[in-house]
């Protein structure tokens, strides 16, 4: 949350403060008369880098030499606390430069620094950091932080990477702003040869300019005036936090794509409060949640440095946008061109066709939703709930209150989340979807974690809309019930009655399948990472839980994985389990052998047709499977004949473009992994129904993509060998096994094999079904809703 982080970047500048004795809050004495920081580099020698080592580059503004006795440039990481120390000797003149080489890297094609004047041995990161120049009293002369520094001269300047440097767009002029000084770009270093620069004629450029908000946030994801100095920039606070405040102008223009609001940067705790009105001079700068590890959020613009005048107090503030009445989003589409980047100059901005813009021309603004519904559970931890308007949506909506996420070019673009920051815990009531906060919910709107959302000011009470979690019908007599279910991490350590309802999900809700694949089983020591794998204790206890839950007494088989090669949880090992009831007639067949990294293969021809090893599984040594949960197959027997059963947990979904991120058109760049896992888990079943076209095989499990994706795409295949995906064969408005910041989707599957199917089309008793038992819900036992099948006996061999 927004809040909190700008809390901790300030507690960070006080502990600096405390742990140095050199204090980085922002400089308090006026620019420095002569030495500045010109020039940092912290990639040298790292891949792509064009220089081997990393350097700080001085300059000497003043018409007189600087002896360097006694001086020092010091850095620290973004957020530290310790300062490394470079000494420095000899003198810079007037106008002169002074090149301190620091730490080499590995990549020795990189070219050499010109002739150092100066040599530390200081490693400094690539992207961000805070380096100063001290003299011989301890005085910090100047400083400069970027990227992600939680002490600058005012606001931090930009960050950078391998092949980029911070350095001072005019030498001559220090404002003690970084953000308005320093630009980023190909690194130039420079020694004490370099031809001085004459500063005398140089100039600061203007105290600022009168600005307005409309103004300052302008019709663009990005300040027309960032980095500038504005003046008199007129509002009423509308709601503050430990870190600043939001104004909002009173006198707005006629431009609804210009937001009205702006947060206004203090560090510490403002003076203002609600309903002052106030006159700022500050900088516009951009500030992107997440700093150099949220490079796909958008930016916020802010007034950093700021200088508040209270001109009066007890001001009533502007009526909220009441969105969805006053303003309605575009539904389903977030951005309708291909920009690469969204901040690009030149990207058109129009609120009434893109919904990434319609949210940014009221950042910072008093908004309201009236009667907003929960498409998603509050989540409990971080206080957060997704809700989409209570008036003109369109969207396609569950019956049961959500909204569907039915094809990529169909998102559900009017979600915001209501996030609990600026008011006490508890305020903001917890609801399960469809729910309704009945009335008037006003916030403020911001964002986050690829988010806009409201930062609740006053929250509305909330209506139940009496959701309980579904009840599946039981198998019949001749019914082979399967079932998948993501058990979300389930260690020994979990409390009792974690068991107990998943337990209870299982004998109750899902009328104990014959046939579960479980995923995200961790090993007998959870998330503790000390080399345990196997996982005997986990299922036993949930076996046990289902027993006395007045459930059948199930098995289990498994493959225990490497350590720490399976991804997921770090010392978890999370693997698939089969749990299985022998009570119906369904027996498992044991065949030795199989390991972490054994391949299991198919043997035999026709109704002969069986597995090398069982459990076993696939080509886990193929590079598709790197830091990702192999696939489990097994041999079940039923009514006499064979089933089998690959259960899955594909690779996730994280490292994709967000929805509402800069980046459009989000790419999904984890789908190339899992992709080739499927490719993989499809020759499977091809060489399965080769050796016997009429096997009967269910691919189960936790693909981590949608019905409508590739990936599902690649596992049904073509032909007479093609599987039914089963989301695929309900209606459109049922198809969701997760929720995710208010998208209702597919991420779990059963496909099966032509055999296994055969009575579907043909109107024998059949069903599938998604058991609505988790997603929706607050107080959830898992993030997935299982989903089962009961195959008739006629659709076997």
């Amino acid at each position: 949350m927004p809040v909190l982080r700008r809390a901790l970047a300030l507690s960070c500048v006080s502990a600096l403060g405390l742990a140095t004795a050199v204090s980085l809050a922002p400089a308090a004495h006026a620019a420095s008369p002569d030495l500045v920081v010109n020039q940092v580099y912290g990639g040298g020698g790292n891949s792509g880098a064009p220089y081997a080592s990393d350097y700080v580059e001085l300059f000497n503004r003043s018409t007189n030499a600087v002896d360097l006795t006694g001086w020092t440039v010091q850095y620290w990481s973004a957020s530290g606390t310790t300062a490394q120390k470079t000494p420095l000797t000899g003198s810079i003149g007037a106008g002169g430069r002074f090149l301190v080489k620091e730490a080499d890297g590995a990549n020795t094609s990189a070219q050499p620094l010109p002739t150092p004047d100066a040599t530390g041995t200081i490693p400094m990161a690539a992207t961000g950091g805070r380096v100063a120049i001290v003299n011989p009293a301890g005085t910090v002369v100047d400083l400069l932080g970027w990227g992600a520094a939680t002490a600058s001269e005012g606001a931090p300047a930009g960050a950078t990477n391998n092949s980029t440097a911070v350095f001072r767009s005019n030498a001559c002029i220090d404002t003690d702003n970084n953000a308005a000084d320093f630009t980023t770009g190909t690194p130039t270093p420079q020694n004490s040869t370099t031809a001085p620069v004459d500063c005398s004629g140089a100039t600061p450029p203007p105290a600022g300019t009168p600005a307005t908000i409309a103004q300052i946030q302008g019709a663009a994801h990005i300040s027309p005036m960032k980095g500038q100095q504005v003046t008199d920039v007129k509002g009423v606070v509308i709601a503050r936090n430990s870190g600043g405040f939001w104004m909002q102008s009173t006198t707005p223009d006629n431009d609804p794509a210009t937001s009205e609001g702006v947060y206004v940067y203090t560090r510490t705790a403002p003076a203002a409060a609600v309903g002052d009105a106030v006159s700022v001079n500050a900088t516009v700068t951009e500030f992107r949640p997440g700093g150099t590890s949220g490079t796909d959020n958008l930016t916020t613009t802010e007034l950093t440095t700021p200088t508040v005048t209270v001109t009066s107090s007890g001001n009533p503030l502007p009526a909220p946008v009441v969105i969805g009445q006053d303003r309605i989003a575009p539904q389903q589409n977030v951005e309708s061109g291909d920009p690469g980047s969204v901040e690009n100059t030149g990207v058109p901005f129009d609120p009434t066709v893109d919904a990434i813009d319609f949210d940014e021309s009221m950042e910072g603004m008093r908004v309201a939703l009236s009667d907003a519904r929960a498409v998603g559970p509050t989540n409990l931890k971080y206080g957060e709930t997704a809700v989409v308007p209570g008036q003109n949506v369109t969207a396609t909506q569950s019956p049961r209150g959500g909204v569907l996420y039915g094809s990529y070019s169909q998102p559900n673009s009017m979600r915001l989340i209501l996030d609990d920051a600026l008011v006490p815990a508890g305020t903001i009531g917890t609801a399960n979807v469809g729910d309704v906060y009945r009335g008037q919910t006003v916030g403020v709107l911001d964002y986050a974690f690829s988010n806009f959302r409201v930062m609740v000011t006053q929250a509305a009470p909330v209506q139940s809309a009496g959701l309980q979690r579904e009840v599946t019908a039981a198998a019949a007599d001749g019914q082979l019930a399967m079932s998948t279910f993501n058990v979300e991490n389930l260690a020994p350590s979990d409390p009792d009655t974690k068991y107990q309802r998943l337990a209870t999900q299982i004998v109750r809700n899902l009328q104990a399948p014959d046939i579960i694949a479980l995923e995200e089983i961790q090993d007998n020591s959870g998330a503790a990472d000390d080399g345990t794998v196997d996982s005997t204790t986990t299922s036993d206890k949930l076996i046990a839980a289902i027993t006395a839950a007045g459930g059948p007494a199930y098995q289990a088989r498994w493959v225990n994985p490497e350590n720490d090669k399976d991804g997921g949880q770090p010392g978890g090992n999370i693997r698939q389990v089969f749990i299985f009831r022998t009570d119906r007639g369904v027996s498992f067949v044991d065949k030795p052998g199989g390991t972490a990294t054994t391949a299991t293969t198919v043997v035999g021809t026709g109704d002969k047709t069986t597995l090398s090893v069982s459990p076993g599984r696939i080509d886990p040594t193929n590079s598709a499977w790197s830091n990702s949960r192999k696939p489990l197959v097994g041999q079940f027997r039923w009514n006499g004949k064979s089933v089998f059963v690959i259960a899955n947990h594909f690779n996730s979904k994280g490292g994709d473009d967000p929805l509402f991120g800069r980046w459009q058109q989000p790419q999904r760049s984890s789908e190339t992994q899992r992709n080739a896992q499927a490719q993989v888990v499809r020759s499977f079943v091809d060489s399965l129904l080769k050796a016997d076209a009429g096997a009967n095989v269910a691919v189960v499990g936790d693909l981590n993509d949608f019905e409508f994706s590739k990936t599902a795409d690649i596992l049904v295949g073509s032909g007479t060998t093609a599987l039914t995906d089963l989301p695929r064969t309900l209606p459109a408005n049922d198809r969701y096994t997760y929720i995710y910041e208010g998208n209702s989707q597919v991420l779990d599957h059963i496909l099966m094999s032509p055999s296994l199917v055969r009575g579907f089309s043909s109107g024998a008793t059949y069903a599938y079904d998604i058991v609505h038992t988790n997603s929706e819900f607050a107080d959830q036992d898992s993030d997935h809703d299982p989903q089962v099948v009961r195959v008739p006996v006629q659709a076997t061999r």
